[in-house]
Formats: structure tokens, C-alpha cells, sequence
């Protein structure tokens, strides 16, 4: 696991699923799942991430992106238990924002996003130190996409920074550029080159650190000095898979399709796109087109699946279909997984309880409460226009 898994702590120790819960097949672990559903009542509520499986999702409550749920997880009081179907750094976030009484369940230990593991605490504490030596006004403000653990999300809330998710990434850059002379931006490089260019900078205002590149992340001082946006070298491996070449072969087989990416895409593949959004924008692109809409979305497949489903009038293809672009660390979540850790609820002993460090909560809090406070004036002004 990531280091940066230290800074959660446990009221029992992360498990895994036992060899006896493998063996249920999945006909009878979902009816079981139902029974305690309805036990336990309003005592719980279960989250499931827009890339979880159809199965995962029939029995959530709640679906949605990492924040959209972790906002849900903060507003159901009721629900002493909150069982995230989703990755680690999803948990943490729910746990920041939840109440004391309430209890934040991974159902699986081994779901822990690749892309939040790129970039570890010690490496950006690192990096921050070089830049603040380099850059003596120290006018450098630190983003982080809500894909990274909580770690990093306590870091930037301690240094004035904020944390930004895909859909509102734009108002964040555009909040710490007006305040700064500098933005440092992690652990998602593609995102962060696409919002850069959504505000109109170019290759000329970017640099990347890669903390494996040797000192000052590879870049020189006066390369340092005079960028903009410093990127960190992270991506998502689902979304980095996908290539124009994938674009062409739509534009050739279905010319009248509309490519919908996300921004976690390379820059390439979102600049020969119609349109990038969040997963939450990708879906309300899908569900407000006519009927008869022919879409070619370019993010994970499980996403892709769901509105297959949902929308049986349009014709819904997936951007890179030979890849079948799966989140391997979302997988790791089953229904097996989710009777087990309700099994243990019922049974008054839970498992695998994520629980932030009180300190590094604080700090991740600020960050995630200036997001929100910044996207808030941000409605509003809109409205006053």
C-alpha cells in the first residue's frame, strides 16, 4: 500500500474478504445483501462510484462521483454506517466530512487508485521545499485533484491551497492564478495541461515535475521561475490508454457520433474530442441529447456500461472499445465484498473502518471547505450578473 495510507488510522485493522464469502455466488449474495439492507435501516447507507459494476450499483443507495458522494455521506446524519463502494482516497474524503458518530466502511482494502499513489507525501514535501528555495517570493499556491489521499489534501489546506475535482477544476485554477504568481498542481498531469488550456495558457506556461527525474523534478531553476502551472507527472491509467487513434476510427465507422472524454484524457485526445466533462457532466450530456443520439464516451467501461443501460433510445458506444477501459483498483470492490463488511455490521463487529488522523483531517478539511466556499461565490456571482 502507499505510505500515505499512514495517515489514516483504524479502530481494527484493514481486512480481507474471507475464502468463505468468495465462495457465494452472486445471485444469493445480493438477495442477502437486501435482507440486511432492510435490518439495518436508515442505520446505513451504501455509496457506489459511476465506475462500479451494475451489480454494485443495484444495491447502492447512492451514485455518483467521489465528491458528489462524499457530500451525500455528510448530509444522511441518520446512517451511523456508511459502506463507500468505491477507492481508499473516496473513503477518506467521506470521513472528513462525516460526523464523529459516523463510520466510513471500504469494503475492500485493495481498492486504492493508482493515480492518488503517484504522487506520496514525501515526494511532494520534496518538491514543495526545492520550489520555495528556487522561487524566493514563494508566491506558489498547491491544488490537488480530489483523487489523491488525504495526505496530500491536509498539505495544501496547510499552505493555503485547495482541492479541485475534474468538473471544477477551471474556478480553482482560476481562484489561485489571480492570488498567485504560481500554480503547483497534482498528481493528474492531463488534467491539469487540459484546464491550463481551457484558460488559454500554452506548452510555453507548463512544465512538468517528475520526482524520479532527478533534482528539481528534471526542470532547471529558470525553467522553474518562469512557469505558470506546474504539473505533476501523474495519470490515470484508464484514461491515458486512450489515443486519437481511437477518435479516428470513430470519425471514420460513425460520423455522426459525439465524442465525450474526460479530462483526465491526454491533451491530444480531449483537443480531438467535441467535448470533455466530469463523469457527472458526461452523463448529463448523454441524458439531455434526442433520442436516436449516436455517443462515443471515452473513460471507464463500467460508466459506459450504466448508460448503455440507462438509455436503450441512443446508441452509446465506448471510445477505445478494444481496450475495455476497466479501473482495476474499482474492481477490487464485489458483492461479496459488501455482504461481508454488512454481515460484520450486523454482527456489531465492523471491519475495515477508515478513519483520518485527527491533524491530517483538520488541514484536509481547510482545503476541501475553501473548494467548496470558492465554487459557492462563484454561483453566486453568476447569479448577480
Amino acid at each position: 500500500m502507499n505510505n500515505d495510507l499512514s495517515s489514516m488510522k483504524y479502530s481494527n485493522q484493514l481486512q480481507n474478504l474471507p475464502d468463505s464469502y468468495a465462495a457465494i455466488n452472486d445471485d444469493e449474495t445480493l438477495k442477502r445483501i437486501q435482507k440486511i439492507k432492510t435490518a439495518l435501516g436508515e442505520n446505513l447507507v451504501i455509496l457506489g462510484h459511476n465506475y462500479q459494476t451494475g451489480k454494485i450499483l443495484s444495491i447502492a443507495d447512492h451514485s455518483g462521483d467521489s465528491y458528489e458522494l462524499a457530500k451525500v455521506a455528510a448530509a444522511t446524519q441518520k446512517a451511523q454506517f456508511i459502506v463507500f463502494c468505491g477507492v481508499i482516497f473516496m473513503a477518506e474524503s467521506a470521513d472528513i466530512l462525516t460526523s464523529p458518530h459516523q463510520r466510513v466502511i471500504i469494503p475492500s482494502p485493495a481498492a486504492a487508485c493508482p493515480m492518488a499513489g503517484m504522487a506520496e507525501l514525501v515526494q511532494v514535501s520534496n518538491a514543495w521545499n526545492n520550489l520555495q528555495d528556487i522561487d524566493k517570493d514563494h508566491s506558489t499556491v498547491p491544488v490537488t485533484y480530489m483523487n489523491s489521499y488525504a495526505s496530500i489534501k491536509s498539505f495544501c489546506g496547510a499552505r493555503g491551497g485547495a482541492v479541485c475535482t475534474s468538473s471544477n477544476a477551471k474556478k480553482l485554477f482560476e481562484w489561485g492564478l489571480y492570488r498567485y504568481n504560481r500554480l503547483f498542481f497534482f498528481p493528474d498531469e492531463h488534467l491539469g495541461r487540459n484546464t491550463a488550456y481551457e484558460l488559454g495558457f500554452s506548452e510555453k506556461d507548463l512544465a512538468v515535475w517528475n520526482p524520479w527525474a532527478g533534482e528539481n523534478g528534471g526542470l532547471s531553476p529558470e525553467l522553474i521561475r518562469n512557469t505558470k502551472i506546474m504539473l505533476w507527472a501523474g495519470n490515470c491509467q484508464v484514461h491515458q490508454r486512450l489515443t486519437t487513434e481511437d477518435v479516428v476510427f470513430i470519425r471514420e465507422h460513425y460520423p455522426e457520433a459525439r465524442i465525450i472524454v474526460h479530462p483526465e484524457c491526454n491533451r491530444e485526445v480531449v483537443e480531438q474530442a467535441d467535448a470533455s466533462g466530469s463523469t457527472g457532466q458526461i452523463i448529463k450530456a448523454v441524458e439531455s441529447s434526442k433520442p436516436d443520439s449516436i455517443w462515443a464516451i471515452g473513460t471507464e467501461c463500467h460508466l459506459v456500461d450504466y448508460l448503455k443501460k440507462q438509455h436503450p433510445d441512443k446508441q452509446i458506444l465506448q471510445l477505445g472499445d478494444r481496450l475495455r477501459a476497466t479501473c482495476r483498483a474499482m474492481s477490487m470492490v464485489t458483492p461479496q465484498h459488501v455482504l461481508w463488511v454488512l454481515d460484520k455490521i450486523a454482527a456489531g463487529d465492523p471491519v475495515n473502518i477508515v478513519r483520518v488522523d485527527k491533524d491530517i483531517a483538520q488541514n484536509a478539511s481547510k482545503a476541501l471547505n475553501r473548494m467548496i466556499e470558492i465554487t459557492s461565490s462563484t454561483k453566486k456571482n453568476n447569479k448577480n450578473a
